[in-house]
């Protein structure tokens, strides 16, 4: 299965979540979509996976030969 991807449209309301390892208009990987309670796990600047608030991300649709090749090329690999 394809890598899933998601951009980042805002970081207001993060709550008690930081929000210095995400930047607005940057395009992350996702672990996990559906993380509970409103949240979504992705790989952000750090390299890291954390749970971050669902409603800062916009889904992102990718070709998946495109998706793999960027998912290789991220620095987390």
């Amino acid at each position: 299965m394809a890598p899933d991807f998601v951009v980042c449209v805002q970081k207001e309301d993060l709550g008690d979540v930081c929000g210095d390892d995400i930047q607005v208009g940057r395009l992350y990987e996702v672990v996990e979509r559906n993380a509970g309670h409103g949240m979504i796990r992705i790989i952000d600047d750090s390299g890291d996976h954390y749970l971050y608030p669902a409603t800062c991300f916009k889904p992102v649709f990718i070709q998946d030969s495109v998706a793999l090749r960027l998912s290789q090329a991220l620095p987390h690999n």
